[in-house]
């Protein structure tokens, strides 16, 4: 058995081991739903009785009996049954019944008994016996709530995780890992730092504080340089949309669950003349039928208020209409539409977390209308534009292809021509075999290359994306002129390389720890003159480094030198000047540099000046610990 293979097997059997000790620990009534494994341990779900609520003064409870109950060396049968012995059998659960009565009739059930006293359904496999885990590492962790089958109007479920690994060796490296992780978290240094909040009146939308904004800029600010030299321009679009918009794009098909909705003036019902008119503007090169069936999928459009709006959950479909306003030729082409906009996309409660899951948020978007004879030539840009920034945060990458999912829009052929193209370009980048495929997950209107970035914790997360699109252009009836004079429709390039810039920014947060390279820090030098008589030149200095484009804050209090400098080391700035007599007459600066226990002194201000512009210029990784 191969080891991933043993250790699923494994923790799947541990699941099995902890539902059988909470109901030895809280009684007979105990329902208990699902448990699968996963990356590092497994969970359960319960019902537990009535006033029961799980906290961490329970786990060493729980974990006592699971090795106790490890301890019986009890033996582990498959048995097959029945659909109708299986309910018989799961009686009084209540989940287990539900699951059960969803199965075909002729299905094959399996059940495992561990015991005497204790069965599970399950398709296993799972050890034979209880003895096979004897050497295994656990360690139950946390427990949250739940929704059963993640629907908020079902029941509601307590969730308890617990880590599992073959040894205690691996289990302890793990819980390091995990220590590492929370010292990390970007939820954390983000509220230590001053950075971003969030509050109930706007869930999963962040609040950016001073701090945290003038970080967000400079990200900005660092992919509008990079995108002007290579010819991109940007745009702004309306952040609310009608939904015929919508219908034309194929979100109203596709995608409305995860869209915040304005509902149109109540009452309102537009003439049949006026639909009419809604329907045949949806796209010039379509007839009324075929663009109801085309935009809004399997939706049967019925004449419902075409007044209702919807908050963008993406910017594609307006960079469409942008481009749409004019007539264009081949000499144009490739066309490049960055966009920075506020996007919103609805997400469950339970699957926000922090920056990495929001409701509200913006990509570094571009949507470039090509030739199909330059469609190549623009995905190796945008790879190399991908490298160069990626290189400066100093984050490592894979690229992974997505292919035709199951709700795709348009006609195979299309899709089939534009998933060759799109693994031509990948074998040349990285060679055969040096990109994973991913069946199944592209975008509805077409295949993408998505970016996958590791982070210092070895986690993977989905940033950049490059989406080959030939449905919304025929969808929006775009065309250009070619060079014989006729007309053509161009090819539509989506990309992001940050992808959501708060996504992006919780995961550098947890890489640097909050120890953000020199150009990115909101802050990047810190004053403190050491008594008040030092307060005049300490002014020079920050005027003369503001001047030369460095963010600074002081503080002029009358206070303890050591206690501005411990104050300031919180916010972990990079350098913190200490100015007194001896640097005010010499024009000069001493440097407490983060990171380092040393003391810089007799650095001239000029020198410290030219030093910061250097790193603001070159977007350092590392800080410069002397002239």
């Amino acid at each position: 058995m191969e080891a991933t293979e043993y250790l699923s097997v494994y923790r799947h059997s541990l699941a099995h081991i902890l539902v059988k000790a909470i109901i030895e620990i809280y009684g007979k009534e105990v329902q208990y739903a699902i448990g699968p494994q996963i990356d590092d341990g497994a969970y359960y779900d319960f019902v537990l009785p009535e006033g029961t609520k799980l906290s961490d003064a329970d786990f060493k409870t729980i974990e006592d009996k699971m090795r106790e109950i490890i301890k019986r060396r009890e033996e582990w049968t498959r048995v097959e049954v029945s659909k109708d012995e299986a309910l018989e059998i799961f009686r009084d659960q209540k989940f287990k019944k539900e699951l059960i009565q969803d199965l075909p009739d002729d299905e094959i059930i399996t059940i495992y008994k561990t015991g005497d006293d204790f069965v599970d359904l399950c398709r296993g496999p799972h050890v034979e016996n209880s003895q096979e885990l004897m050497k295994s590492a656990y360690k139950v962790h946390s427990t949250s709530m739940a929704y059963w089958r993640g629907d908020e109007k079902r029941d509601r479920l307590q969730r308890v995780y617990f880590y599992a690994f073959p040894n205690k060796d691996e289990l302890k490296k793990h819980m390091q890992m995990i220590q590492e992780a929370r010292e990390r978290d970007h939820k954390k240094i983000g509220a230590a730092q001053d950075l971003f909040m969030f509050s109930d009146s706007a869930p999963g939308m962040p609040y950016w504080l001073p701090r945290g904004w003038t970080l967000y800029q400079e990200l900005l600010k660092y992919s509008r340089e990079i995108q002007k030299e290579h010819g991109y321009q940007e745009i702004s679009a309306p952040l609310i949309n009608n939904k015929k918009l919508w219908l034309i794009s194929g979100h109203w098909a596709h995608y409305l669950n995860n869209m915040f909705i304005v509902p149109g003036v109540e009452g309102h019902v537009q003439a049949d003349a006026e639909i009419d008119e809604v329907l045949e503007n949806l796209s010039d090169s379509l007839d009324q039928t075929k663009a109801v069936k085309i935009n809004a999928g399997s939706v049967i459009y019925n004449r419902e208020n075409i007044d209702t709006m919807a908050a963008k959950p993406m910017n594609c479909p307006n960079a469409m209409t942008a481009y749409k306003r004019t007539n264009h030729s081949y000499k144009e082409l490739p066309l490049r539409y960055s966009e920075y906009d506020v996007l919103h996309r609805k997400e469950k409660s339970g699957q926000m977390n922090g920056l990495f899951r929001v409701q509200e948020f913006r990509q570094d978007d571009d949507h470039t209308f090509v030739m199909e004879s330059q469609i190549k030539d623009e995905i190796a840009d945008i790879i190399s534009i991908a490298d160069e920034i990626y290189g400066t945060f100093g984050v490592t990458y894979k690229a992974e292809l997505s292919t035709r999912p199951d709700d795709f829009m348009g006609e195979i052929e299309v899709w089939d021509r534009a998933e060759a193209g799109l693994k031509e370009i990948l074998d040349e980048k990285y060679g055969e075999g040096g990109y994973e495929i991913n069946e199944g997950d592209g975008a509805f209107y077409g295949p993408k290359i998505d970016l996958q970035i590791k982070d210092a914790l070895g986690r993977e997360w989905q940033c950049g994306t490059i989406q080959l699109d030939f449905q919304l252009p025929h969808n929006f009836g775009l065309k250009y002129t070619t060079p014989e004079g006729t007309e053509a429709m161009p090819v539509v390039i989506h990309r992001a390389i940050y992808g959501s810039l708060e996504r992006f920014i919780g995961i550098i947060i947890e890489n640097f720890k909050g120890n953000f390279p020199f150009w990115l820090s909101p802050y990047q030098v810190a004053i403190v003159p050491i008594r008040e008589t030092h307060n005049e030149y300490a002014r020079k200095v920050e005027k003369i480094l503001t001047e030369n484009g460095i963010r600074v804050e002081a503080d002029y209090a009358d206070k303890n030198m050591r206690t501005k400098i411990k104050e300031f080391k919180l916010f972990k700035d990079p350098y913190i000047l200490v100015l007194g007599d001896h640097e005010a007459e010499e024009n000069m600066v001493s440097l407490n540099i983060r990171g380092s226990n040393k003391q810089v002194q007799n650095v001239p201000l000029d020198d410290f000046v030219e030093m910061c512009k250097k790193m603001n210029r070159e977007h350092s990784l590392e800080l410069l610990q002397s002239l």
